[in-house]
């Protein structure tokens, strides 16, 4: 019989999948309650209370499944539970229609100041004059950001005859024809939108996204609404601009530092705020407990697992086989994935020499999830990257060929996407690593580890020392550099190698460099 415990308080209702199976004993108690007996669990179900740590790890012996009932995983250390073989799942999208709601309810009471109005009533006035609101009908609704819960919200809006323009840069124009929403650029959607609202997930890319350049190009007297992510928005350059009066209103139920008791936003009256309540209704925790229950019964039935956020289940011994070509197809998709900023349609990889002896479907699903990391708001992973890259309308496939070249195996992969293409060749060779020797027709030869600089550029004379002149100019010290040419005065490419990652206004000052055509940072 396997033992689970539940550490957090969570319904029976939730539970039902597993108190229901004759196999499985469930115990609800703090982990503190349990101390002597956490090595006998099989299992852990916890939600945001619990903290599962290293050491927490450490004293469960037989654990083999963490749970979390919910999204995010910020309180279990993943990385200790990989090592220790553990698998974590979670439940991505059990609250996706509660947060799509949440939005549109601050976005109704946004516009038409229904807190300020309940607060004003509710001592004892009744000034109408001072809460005249704006319809949602006919306006412009920018979403930035399309996955399930944008996608949600893209349905609600043209329900109340609204225009949505929508910005995500991995949308393709044939998704958007079906949800009847208009594919634009970020710009379009800032200059236009009467409303805007943010549905991506926090990251490099999209770490104030919302700046003080970015909202100097929105439409005065526009509303700003953020129930993704705290930091998508740069809460200072908001405070100016609703001080200045160019932002209208703002509904924020996210902040960079939660909870945001010294926070400025909370002294506006035009600024509506909740305590991230983006997945707090009984459906969603219903929905959240009952997924990961239900996930459990599978893992213990031999099924596989839809939501788990590490490696997949595989013997020691078949995963030692695979995990160089592994590592290098995780690393190839996220390349990939910077490289080639537009929609894709297609992700197309063959296998070639001894690596099509061993077991690729990991390594695809290795592939495609690196590839889509960056790409979507929900947690990406092995087991789920080929289902997400369905939702996105993306087809994947591997094929094996049998052609011999200069290396004993090569993982070669090329996606395609409404306007271009970009194909990448990689190798492990025992005893001397992994190494991309091929970037969109260029040989090439580097290490794919760290902060890398791509740079397309004309093969003439002194690009590449006018490239290293400006870096030098400003104390960023290159740690390796390799070229690649087409031929004599044609195409070339630079893969610079730095030990930390650049400044944006350094890439910027690259690419207005003489003969510099592109230039991409790849963080790995």
């Amino acid at each position: 019989m396997f033992q689970i415990l539940v550490a957090d308080s969570i319904s029976e209702e939730g539970l039902a999948p597993l108190i229901s199976n004759e196999s499985i004993r469930v115990i609800q108690n703090k982990v503190s309650e349990v101390e002597d007996i956490l090595h006998e669990f099989d299992a852990l179900l916890v939600r945001s209370a619990t903290i599962v740590t290293e050491e927490l790890l450490s004293k469960m012996k037989n654990l083999q499944i963490i749970a979390r009932a919910g999204v995010g995983v910020d309180n279990i250390d993943v990385t200790a539970a990989t090592k220790q073989g553990v698998v974590v799942i979670n439940a991505p999208d059990g609250n996706t229609l509660s947060t799509a709601e949440h939005t549109f309810a601050m976005m109704t009471s946004l516009v038409r100041h229904i807190p300020q109005a309940n607060i004003s009533v509710k001592s004892r006035n009744w000034n109408r004059t001072s809460f005249v609101g704006t319809e949602l009908a006919g306006k412009c609704l920018g979403i930035i950001g399309l996955g399930r819960i944008g996608t949600e919200i893209a349905k609600r809006a043209k329900a109340f005859s609204m225009t949505v323009q929508v910005y995500d840069p991995f949308l393709t124009h044939s998704k958007a024809e079906d949800l009847g929403v208009i594919s634009t650029s970020l710009d379009d959607v800032l200059s236009l939108s009467d409303i805007i609202t943010v549905h991506t997930p926090l990251t490099k890319e999209t770490k104030d996204l919302l700046s003080y350049d970015n909202l100097a190009k929105t439409k005065k007297g526009v509303y700003v609404i953020n129930c993704a992510r705290g930091g998508i928005i740069d809460e200072q350059a908001l405070v100016t601009y609703l001080e200045n009066g160019h932002v209208a209103g703002a509904a924020l139920d996210v902040f960079e530092v939660e909870p945001p008791l010294d926070n400025r936003l909370l002294e506006f009256e035009q600024v509506i705020v909740t305590p991230h309540l983006g997945a707090s209704t009984k459906e969603a925790q219903l929905n959240v407990a009952s997924q990961v229950a239900k996930e459990i019964v599978h893992f213990f039935e031999g099924k596989p697992v839809t939501s788990s956020i590490n490696l997949p289940t595989l013997s020691r011994e078949v995963f030692e086989k695979i995990q160089p070509y592994y590592e290098l197809a995780n690393k190839m998709g996220l390349i990939l994935s910077q490289c080639m900023k537009e929609a894709v349609k297609e992700v197309n990889i063959t296998y070639a020499g001894l690596v099509t002896e061993l077991e690729t479907t990991f390594i695809s699903k290795s592939l495609l999830s690196g590839f889509l990391k960056s790409r979507v708001a929900s947690t990406v992973n092995e087991v789920n990257a080929a289902l997400i890259a369905k939702e996105r309308g993306i087809t994947f496939g591997e094929s094996y060929s049998s052609s011999t070249s200069s290396f004993s195996n090569s993982i070669t992969v090329k996606v395609i996407g409404e306007k271009n293409s970009f194909t990448i060749q990689g190798i492990y060779v025992a005893d001397y690593g992994t190494r991309i020797v091929m970037l969109n027709g260029f040989k090439i030869d580097f290490n794919p580890s760290g902060h890398l600089l791509y740079i397309q550029h004309t093969d003439r004379p002194g690009v590449i020392g006018r490239v290293g002149k400006l870096l030098g100019d400003i104390e960023v010290n290159i740690a390796t550099m390799q070229v690649g040419r087409k031929e004599i005065g044609g195409e070339a490419i630079m893969i610079l190698s730095f030990d930390a990652p650049l400044q944006d206004d350094t890439v910027k000052t690259l690419q207005k460099s003489q003969d510099i055509v592109s230039v991409r940072k790849i963080d790995l």
